[in-house]
Order: C-alpha cells, then structure tokens, then sequence
C-alpha cells in the first residue's frame, strides 16, 4: 500500500533504537525525510546511517535530552532546516518509561520528571508544531504511550498516570484540530522485544533465579499469540497512522499487545 507521504518530514523521537526506531524506519521505508533524535550521540548516528543507507532519505541525527526545553529547540531547529525553513508533517513522540517501583517509593521528584517525560515533553513539541500543521490543512502526530493507560501496571504508577495524563490531554485537543486536517493518536505497545523488556526480564532472572529462557517463554505464554510484539511491526502501525489513509482516525488509543490485555472496549 501507498501511504502517500512521500517526501514529507517527520520527527520521531527516541528513535536510535527499539520501538521510536522501529517507527522511523517504516516512516523512511515510506519515503519520508526524518529528524531523529535520542541521548546517545553514537548509536543515534549508526542508526541514522543504516537508515539512509536502506531507505535513500534524508535523516538528521539530533542528540539532545528532549525532555529539556534546550533539546527539543534543537530538534526542531533541525527539522526546519530540513524543511528549508516549513515547518513538519509527522511527529512521533516517543520516551523511555520511568523505573517501576510501589507507591511508597516515590517522592514529588520522581513524579516531576515522570510527568516531564511522558506527559509534559510530548505537550511541548504538540504546542510547538500544531500550529504549522494547522496552517498547512494536514499533520500527523502520534503519541507512543503504553498498555498500562488501558489496564494499570501495578509496579509501573509513574507510567500509568502520566501517560494518563497525556491521554486526557489528546482526547480533548485532537477534537480541537481535527477540522483542519491533524490527526492526533495514541499507540499503547504491550511486550515488545526491545531493550526496556529485556531489562525487565534480567530484573525477573535476579529475583527468581530462573533462566532468562524460562522467564521470556512464560512471559510470552501470557500473550495470546505466544510471542514478543517486535519493533519492525509496531513502526508499521506507527507509519500508517501517519499515512494519507489515516484521516478519520481522531483521538484513538490503539493498543498493540497481541491480546494480552483482557478487556471488551
């Protein structure tokens, strides 16, 4: 299928590796220019090399901490120069989850940077880039959040509420721009194989004494399709959200989780 963006820009956020990549490089597969960035200058640039390399677009490599109003300033410095000054098509709001932990072991801190990372930093860039997509009649946004926004992860509350948050916060405003042609949506990955899930699993080994084969092929026992969601997949979904197809798509929370969450709605 066509998605018909080619030639458009998008900004994809943690994109040097798992699923922000994942979602990159199906956008690149499809023919749109990106600016990506991440923390690590080094894997950021072999990732943006391997995807100009496959794809043959155009890819700035950003390394910046975009929780920080500095990083996200440059990225979207980036994007304009990339644009020649317009302003972008896509943005893929994407950051790591905060650690897990019980309620007892958490203070106003670790709530201010939970809700600076996963709620208030996806806000910003909206702020900053709906405006242009607005004026331009077309833009794609679409915000990586977790499964734990449909059905709560016990150990994960600073995930579960602020990515609550930012869901709240799009069900309302994606209403408010969709009239002139932006589309803003949720994707909610259950497990995937990526890093973040890898570290959760050597965290099970530790704890239980299980080898790292039992603990993934229990943990893929409790998904109905038997297996890890892989990035690749999910950069799929991610890339058709974006696409011309997706125009009727307002406000949604789709859940990428191979059934694993156990509800009817």
């Amino acid at each position: 299928m066509d998605l018909g963006i080619r030639g458009k820009t998008a900004v994809v956020c943690a994109a040097s590796k798992g699923l922000g990549r994942g979602c990159a490089e199906a956008l690149a597969e499809a023919g749109v220019d990106l600016v990506i960035n991440a923390r690590t200058a080094e894997t950021l640039e072999a990732t943006a090399k391997e995807i100009r390399d496959a794809y043959g677009v155009r890819v700035e490599a950003v390394a910046c901490d975009v929780t920080s109003e500095a990083g996200r300033e440059e990225t979207l410095a980036a994007a304009r120069k990339l644009t020649g000054g317009g302003e972008i098509d896509i943005l893929v709001n994407n950051a790591g989850g905060p650690p897990p932990g019980m309620w007892t072991d958490w203070d106003e801190s670790d709530w201010l940077k939970a809700l600076n990372g996963n709620m208030l930093t996806p806000i910003a860039l909206m702020k900053a880039v709906l405006p242009g997509m607005m004026e331009k009649g077309w833009g794609r946004v679409i915000n990586i959040t977790s499964v734990s926004v449909k059905a709560p992860i016990a150990i994960l509350g600073l995930s579960n509420a602020a990515r609550a948050g930012l869901t709240g916060y799009v069900a309302g405003t994606s209403r408010q721009v969709a009239p002139k042609g932006v589309t803003i949506n949720n994707l909610l990955p259950g497990t995937h194989d990526t890093d973040r899930i890898r570290g959760v699993d050597s965290g099970t080994v530790k704890s239980t004494g299980k080898s790292i084969e039992e603990v993934r092929a229990e943990r893929a026992a409790a998904i109905p399709v038997g297996r890890y969601g892989t990035a690749e997949e999910f950069g799929k979904a991610c890339a058709f959200l974006a696409s011309v197809h997706a125009g009727f798509v307002v406000g949604q929370n789709w859940v990428l989780d191979g059934g694993q969450t156990n509800a009817t709605i």
